[in-house]
């Protein structure tokens, strides 16, 4: 990534598509430019009646600067340092939708001194004027790239400040704790002793709002992730009309006949807000057809790499040596057991009894809502709009791991009764630990790794 710190002092300036270009599809493409020229290359280009004023919307005509050709029939949104995104000049050209217009206008911008815009620089130079925190960067990236309504959520709640708010107050109270800690070690002879029991309790304290941040971890891996679920099974048990009938839609061809899916299957589903990948396996058999066996390969390969495994029995044959082998390879990853057909006959009773069970009739949509919720026991998810105020990433997850590490042994080191001075140095990594969340402490090469993460024009 280019050094932005840099490339801001000498006041240059960027250019991306801020919009997805679709071709022949999308009623809008927006070009944005930011940085000490923008208004510049912005007044060259586009021609309007209109006054250039700040914050409001011009309508005109994008017109090549040499030849004057007409490019396009657009508006331009102006918007001045510091009241812009980044904090710095900032324009942006509404175009028509498509691929060729936003092109043609990016190239301009260009061809008048702008540079192309990095991965993320957009949202970077916004962090590094101060416009937000590492956290609500992130949080902005999350809220593009949200697969459900409550992921959509925690990524509001992150940009909103609800993470810095909570990080921010465990690193003042950290840092009450270190003052007065050094004022005894620098004035030890004009100081009362330090009164370890209540630097102990605020230690204390800022652990168990540590460790009630850290356990937000699980679910916004599952709100930005999601889960992948594989139903596997024999030949006929029902697999395919259970992805139909969970998805609402014809997914995968059912026939009487087995062997009919020779691949995986995937559908998109949204469980209890988690973002939910499904996949429909080729029944797994002795087979001498090459294709059904490659087939078979990649139901076995799908149900490894799964999170949860849905192992579907046909109620009205019960039990077989093929389940019981599926059961082996298969016991070791989050399961439930998938009772189909129950419509059609006798239920068959299974020999295991301490794994979810859940009773279908895929063919009639019956017992999905069963099976869902037995998903979500599954992976202890339990995700609603009242609790995703606070879901943490896996970078947030290390450092605030690091920092309750650091605490613990500060704690440690007072009851060995050490040297202040290393309780000190403890305590300065916590409070490092506590910065990189926010971005109060990071190094170029951590920021340049984060925001190469963005998209173009974010």
């Amino acid at each position: 990534m280019v050094k932005i710190e840099k490339t801001i002092a000498q006041g240059e300036t960027i250019a991306a598509i801020a919009t997805a270009i679709v071709p022949q599809q999308g009623s809008v493409g927006i070009v944005r430019l930011s940085g000490a020229t923008a208004v510049t290359i912005a007044q060259r280009l586009f021609q309007s009646p209109g006054p250039w004023e700040s914050h409001r919307i011009l309508y005109g005509y994008i017109t090549h600067p040499d030849s004057q050709q007409t490019v396009d029939e657009a508006l331009l949104l102006l918007m001045r340092s510091p009241r812009s995104y980044t904090r710095e000049d900032v324009v942006e050209f509404h175009c028509h939708g498509g691929i060729m217009v936003v092109q043609q206008v990016l190239q301009l911008c260009l061809a008048q001194g702008a540079r192309l815009a990095e991965p993320g620089e957009f949202t970077l130079r916004a962090f590094l004027n101060g416009r937000l925190d590492l956290t609500q960067a992130e949080g902005i990236t999350d809220l593009v790239g949200a697969q459900s309504p409550q992921a959509a959520q925690a990524a509001l709640a992150g940009i909103r400040g609800k993470l810095t708010t909570v990080i921010r107050h465990c690193r003042s109270r950290c840092l009450d704790v270190l003052a007065d800690v050094e004022a005894r070690i620098d004035f030890a002879d004009d100081l009362p002793p330090l009164d370890e029991d209540n630097v102990r309790h605020q230690l204390g304290g800022i652990l168990t709002d540590v460790d009630q941040i850290l356990a937000t971890a699980h679910q916004g891996e599952l709100l930005r992730a999601g889960l992948k679920v594989a139903i596997i099974g024999q030949p006929n048990v029902g697999k395919s009309s259970l992805l139909n009938a969970w998805s609402r839609c014809d997914r995968a061809i059912v026939t009487a006949l087995p062997g009919t899916t020779r691949d995986v299957v995937e559908s998109q589903l949204v469980v209890g807000g988690i973002p939910v990948q499904v996949l429909d396996t080729a029944g797994i058999r002795d087979a001498t057809d090459q294709v059904e066996k490659m087939g078979i390969e990649r139901s076995q390969t799908a149900a490894q790499e799964a999170d949860v495994v849905l192992l579907t029995i046909d109620s009205t044959l019960g039990w077989t040596d093929i389940e019981e082998t599926l059961y082996r390879s298969i016991k070791h990853k989050p399961h439930i057991l998938v009772l189909n057909k129950i419509d059609l006959g006798p239920r068959a009773n299974l020999p295991i009894t301490d794994v979810p069970v859940v009773k279908t009739a895929a063919a009639q949509g019956k017992g999905i809502d069963a099976l869902e919720n037995a998903i979500l026991g599954t992976v202890q998810a339990g995700v609603t709009a009242a609790n995703t105020d606070l879901a943490i990433n896996q970078r947030q997850a290390a450092a605030l791991t690091r920092a309750r590490s650091s605490l613990i042994l500060v704690q440690v080191t007072m009851a060995d009764a050490l040297l202040l001075d290393f309780c000190t140095i403890v305590q300065l990594v916590a409070l490092r630990a506590l910065g990189e969340v926010t971005g109060e402490d990071m190094t170029e090469s951590m920021l340049d790794e984060i925001f190469s993460r963005f998209c173009i024009g974010k």
